[in-house]
């Protein structure tokens, strides 16, 4: 029997009586796991941020666990490492996606974008590096990527996966939240437009904030921030708890 994926998603709507604000509410998805793409984005072996990296490092192992538990639901997970697909050129998990027949991609649709809740126009580094560098080369070990995966870091490439195996909902995992998990072109706001489900495992990401900018908050609560915004305008945010204990139980 098919599996399905039982989430609870989180999501922030305008007050509509009242002050002005916003009021976060939450409900209950169930979503057939044969219809799903986990789409992990940017969880590189390293990182010109040594503050990016720790926090990564730590990140890595727990998006494996939850991975593998989407995995045997009958999730197809994603590897999306920008900047890294000739490393994988021989490996079956990009072998099969690049045998695929390119499928016109769908218009997008109009979307509001506000501007973000934090500054990170200094690339958001909270270690004080200098200047910012590509020094990764592949995806964090920590992290399985099996034959059976998908290895893509291209919008192109994405749909084609999507219109082949009839996906129609997304779920993001990865780094970072105001960067590359928005604005990659198989990022968030691309498939929002593209009219899919998608959803944000919110305890699964991590920003590039520099608490010296402004709104002058921790690292902590300018993720938190970003993860607000993603709810108040893009998308849901769910746990990953959902997924793993439920597979325990």
């Amino acid at each position: 029997m098919e599996a399905d994926l039982r989430l609870t998603f989180r999501q922030q709507t305008p007050k509509t009586t009242g002050r002005a604000g916003w009021r976060v509410h939450e409900y209950e998805a169930i979503w057939p796991a044969s219809q799903t793409a986990f789409v992990v984005v940017d969880m590189w072996d390293t990182h010109w941020s040594w503050g990016a990296q720790e926090r990564a490092a730590i990140l890595a192992p727990r998006i494996d666990a939850v991975l593998k538990v989407a995995r045997k639901k009958g999730v197809l997970i994603v590897h999306a490492p920008s900047d890294t697909m000739d490393f994988y050129r021989d490996h079956p998990a990009r072998k099969w996606v690049l045998s695929l027949p390119t499928v016109k991609l769908p218009p997008l649709a109009e979307h509001p974008d506000p501007p973000l809740p934090i500054d990170d126009s200094d690339q958001g580094s909270d270690t004080r590096e200098p200047t910012w560098s590509r020094p990764w080369t592949r995806q964090n070990p920590a992290i399985e990527i099996a034959d059976e995966d998908a290895i893509s870091a291209d919008g192109q490439e994405l749909w084609n996966i999507i219109a082949a195996r009839g996906i129609r909902n997304l779920l993001y995992a990865g780094v970072h939240t105001n960067m590359c998990i928005l604005h990659r072109p198989f990022a968030i706001k691309q498939t929002v437009r593209w009219g899919l489900n998608v959803a944000l495992a919110r305890d699964l990401t991590d920003a590039m904030y520099n608490p010296m900018r402004p709104p002058y908050v921790s690292h902590e609560e300018g993720t938190a921030l970003v993860i607000g915004y993603i709810e108040k305008f893009w998308c849901p945010t769910f746990a990953s708890d959902d997924l793993t204990a439920e597979w325990t139980r």
